[in-house]
């Protein structure tokens, strides 16, 4: 499986020229690096070549490096089902900019890149339908980043009184952190709830 791998990234590479900005084979799979500007037009080759056929997008997602220049990492997966073969296609973009939209390539893009931009605030140009679909409609923030906050920023629940949905700062009872963190096989310096009935 590795030199099948090695020999799709040769070809990749003499096919794509300076259009794939690296590649390398780890676990059995194929990982390649693209310039963002050229998404799709790489997408459009790996799924049209008849020696590459990645016709379907198993997944698109993304990852937060806060550290870096480049904060995400856009990833899609593909699957060959005529070659038996995945690949996954990393494009490295700013926390201001924007990267083409895939709809047109793979259809299936559509409800992917609207939770990648629900979660992390990627924003993808040319969608049809860019909006939120997983959180609220006045949510704030995006909860995958990972300067998000733990707790969020406001608790949702229905108050019968007011019969309506109410937004709330969030607030976090300390009395349910204190945990016991005492190893039960070396033994409490204190009774246990419950070592009681045991005299």
């Amino acid at each position: 499986m590795k030199q099948e791998l090695l020999e799709l990234a040769e070809r990749l590479k003499a096919s794509l020229g300076s259009d794939l900005a690296a590649w390398n084979v780890a676990f059995d799979e194929l990982t390649i690096e693209v310039l963002p500007a050229k998404i799709v037009a790489v997408l459009k080759f790996l799924r049209d070549d008849p020696l590459c056929r990645f016709i379907q997008l198993i997944d698109l997602t993304c990852v937060d490096y806060p550290q870096r220049a480049k904060r995400f990492d856009v990833v899609y997966h593909l699957l060959s089902l005529h070659n038996n073969q995945r690949i996954r296609v990393k494009c490295p973009i700013g926390e201001e900019e924007t990267i083409a939209s895939v709809v047109d390539v793979y259809p299936c893009a559509d409800w992917f890149e609207r939770e990648a931009f629900d979660m992390y605030g990627v924003v993808f140009a040319g969608h049809p339908d860019m909006r939120r679909i997983l959180t609220d409609y006045g949510f704030e923030g995006y909860p995958l980043r990972k300067d998000f906050p733990l707790t969020g920023y406001v608790e949702v629940r229905y108050d019968d009184q007011q019969k309506r949905v109410v937004y709330e700062p969030v607030s976090l009872v300390q009395e349910y952190r204190n945990f016991d963190y005492l190893s039960p096989w070396e033994g409490a310096k204190y009774v246990l709830p419950g070592d009681e009935k045991a005299k």
